[in-house]
């Protein structure tokens, strides 16, 4: 008897040992298979709960459990949990006064990173409104695309962006969109057809809680927002975010292991998924502090850490670079910065962050807008997105052989007309079963582009699969890397650029007749950055004055073509679509092509490209 109990005792004091000896790795994924369990269970009776629980009653919860805890920080000012609810009820009675704001509206919101912003979405969730979020940067056509795919009853601009809404203005009018500017005087506004929600209108409302009967009607399946993403079409497309995803995303920070003593530093734009759903609704759901600023700074970045005591940093993978590639102080470690959450780190600036600022945990993601798939890098495995989980294969994820290129856009298919799954250390497709648990809500108001993204029969006959139009790898570890995008879409600064809107934009040019617009890849630099080449009109010669004027007025600047090959005619495929993967090779290298090249040179503008500018760009001398 007591030999038996010996021996079972013996054997559980070794288990662990046996257990790490089979996979070192073990601690860490029991770890954070008992996070996702609890996650699930508590999203679980989320879903189940009657009436439903949004994300608005959890910030009610938050500002009756801390009230006068700091909830947003932002430049001289500081806000608690209750000031940011009864600010956001001032402005729910202001907008259903003024602008007949009303459930089951939509309402646009044009602005940038402010205290403001937070108000104004809280004020639209309590009166049962879908925010769309819009990029500040759009203009002209993609500013008026995003008002109408996603039946846009009102817009609400800061007063800084007035301007751009006075451009598209008659076509809003026709649309019968409600535009109010906020932060002016009634007196100041004389454009007819903008009105004003001045600062004294909002304060003269009453602050006291408003009946949660003006939301009765939003469901676990209600649009919640609207997060606009590019594709390959070229405009914007509105992802529909359902409460019910919203709820998911904001989860993150929890899975990442942030607490509700943490102080989380956001300044990545709140109309991005990253800004505003890992960060500031993530920080609802924890419960903790928000260090929020206009825009990123690199000279800043620490001190603000330091200054405000900082525990958790987002990150895109350019944002680390500049980090890194900022003047070195003594300082550098000084600072109370934890853990690091984002995506798109590459393994070589991950370890150079590292050694130089401390032992920061960093917990790379991934994940899309508008998906039902993400990982999550919860071993720190440098240069890896996550890593292979049995969560995952409940799931139903996939990695299929694919020949996406200018020719075919289409998986492979075997004799039966499925698809193939890559074995273990190749690179395939990223995608996911469509299910109830898992499921991919679209577009608004774009069913060809929904479309696009299923893919139907992939491995028996009537499944439907979300394509990711992303390249992984999964090695024999189980750890997943980011390979490469597919389609017209690249990646620069962060951001997503669609080469056939900047194309639209190019060929608007007098001089040029025929465009055709890639990525290139820059020694040193995450993503690619847009070259264009372009055919000019008979008889004209290349206008780069006017070139430049056009994209500027027309495009982000993250979406400005750095560079310009003219040529005497495109190559087109057999389906007359350009073939762009000889050009992407061959780069912005002048002594690769005999054609005339220039280069956008901030100062300057568009300028003949030589030998030597090319030598600066690729060594880093010249920063992009």
């Amino acid at each position: 008897m007591y030999v038996l109990l010996y021996t079972i005792l013996a054997g559980l004091a070794i288990l662990p040992l046996f257990l790490y000896l089979r996979n070192p790795y073990f601690t860490q994924e029991l770890r954070y298979t008992v996070t996702c369990i609890l996650l699930g269970l508590r999203i679980n009776r989320i879903k189940r709960s009657k009436p439903f629980y949004s994300m608005l009653d959890c910030f009610l919860d938050k500002v009756k459990k801390h009230p006068n805890k700091q909830f947003i920080v932002f430049e001289k000012s500081s806000y608690t949990y209750r000031d940011v609810d009864k600010q956001s009820n001032k402005l729910a009675r202001a907008l259903s006064q003024h602008a007949s704001v009303k459930e089951g509206d939509t309402v646009a919101l044009f602005m940038g990173n402010e205290p403001m912003y937070v108000f104004i979405w809280l004020a639209l969730a309590k009166l049962g409104c879908t925010a769309a979020l819009l990029n500040y940067n759009i203009r002209s056509k993609s500013l008026l695309h995003c008002f109408t795919c996603c039946g846009t009853n009102v817009l609400l601009a800061a007063s800084e962006l007035r301007g751009a809404v006075e451009e598209v203005l008659p076509t809003l009018r026709e649309q019968s969109v409600r535009v109010f500017v906020l932060g002016e005087e009634e007196e100041k506004c004389v454009t007819e057809g903008v009105n004003t929600l001045s600062s004294s209108r909002i304060q003269q409302a009453s602050d006291q809680p408003l009946d949660p009967q003006l939301r009765s009607k939003v469901t676990l399946k209600s649009p919640a927002l609207y997060i606009y993403t590019s594709g390959t079409t070229g405009l914007p497309k509105a992802a529909v975010i359902t409460q019910e995803r919203l709820y998911m995303a904001s989860s993150m920070q929890a899975i990442s292991g942030v607490a509700s003593d943490d102080v989380i530093y956001i300044y990545l734009p709140l109309y991005h998924t990253a800004g505003f759903m890992m960060g500031l609704t993530g920080a609802i759901e924890r419960g903790n502090t928000v260090v929020l600023r206009r825009k990123f700074s690199a000279s800043n970045f620490w001190d603000d850490c330091r200054k405000h005591k900082v525990t958790v940093i987002q990150y895109i993978g350019e944002i680390m670079r500049y980090l890194c590639n900022s003047p070195k102080k003594d300082n550098d470690r000084h600072h109370k910065v934890r853990l690091a959450l984002g995506n798109g780190l590459r393994a070589d600036t991950w370890s150079e962050f590292l050694q130089r600022f401390g032992d920061i945990r960093v917990c790379e993601c991934y994940g899309a807008t508008e998906g039902n798939v993400g990982f999550i890098n919860y071993i720190g495995k440098v240069g890896a997105i996550g890593k292979e989980h049995f969560l995952h294969k409940v799931r139903l994820l996939a990695l299929i052989k694919c020949s996406y290129d200018t020719e075919r856009e289409e998986p492979v298919k075997d004799s039966r007309g499925f698809c193939i799954k890559v074995p273990k250390g190749e690179t395939g497709l990223l995608v996911a079963k469509i299910t109830a648990q898992a499921p991919f809500s679209g577009y608004a108001n774009n069913q060809q582009q929904t479309d696009r993204k299923k893919l139907r029969d992939v491995f028996v006959k009537g499944d439907l699969y979300f394509n990711s139009g992303d390249l992984l790898r999964i090695d024999h570890e189980g750890f997943v890397y980011f390979m490469d995008r597919i389609g017209d879409t690249f990646r620069w600064k962060g951001e997503n650029v669609a080469t056939t809107e900047v194309t639209e934009h190019l060929i608007m040019v007098e001089c040029i007749e025929e465009a055709n617009v890639y990525g290139v890849k820059i020694p040193g630099h995450e993503g690619r950055v847009g070259m264009a080449t372009i055919k000019l009109k008979d008889d004209m010669e290349f206008d780069s004055k006017a070139t430049l004027e056009h994209v500027k007025t027309s495009l982000p600047s993250y979406a400005r073509p750095r560079f310009i090959r003219i040529q005497n005619s495109l190559a087109v495929t057999g389906t007359f679509k350009h073939m762009k993967v000889k050009l992407a090779e061959e780069g912005f290298n002048p002594a690769m092509m005999q054609d005339r090249l220039y280069y956008l040179e901030d100062s300057k503008g568009y300028i003949p490209m030589t030998q030597e500018m090319y030598h600066s760009i690729s060594d880093g001398k010249i920063h992009l």
